[in-house]
């Protein structure tokens, strides 16, 4: 249990800083948003991912494609952060 947390953040780091790498502007997010940023892509590229290719876990959670689609599902977050934080600035 401990194993799969450590891994969900260190997954979720690398997703969060990919993402805000290929986002282009600044983001004015902290480390541990660039975190919760990679989790949240995480479960958004696991769900894209399974919605597309009708696969899971089973081969296990350490995979090249699993990577890439939490940086597609981080960028995914990322986008809609900013469209909505952009929406409550202009107020």
């Amino acid at each position: 249990m401990l194993g799969l947390v450590i891994s969900l953040v260190i997954i979720g780091l690398i997703a969060g800083a990919v993402a805000r790498l290929l986002v282009p502007g600044r983001q004015h997010i902290g480390i541990l948003a660039t975190i919760v940023l990679g989790i949240i892509g995480s479960f958004i590229g696991g769900f894209l991912g399974y919605l597309i290719f009708h696969k899971d876990s089973q081969n296990g959670f350490f995979q090249p494609s699993g990577i890439i689609g939490s940086i597609i599902g981080a960028v995914i977050a990322l986008l809609i952060y900013l469209s909505v934080g952009s929406r409550r600035a202009v107020r």
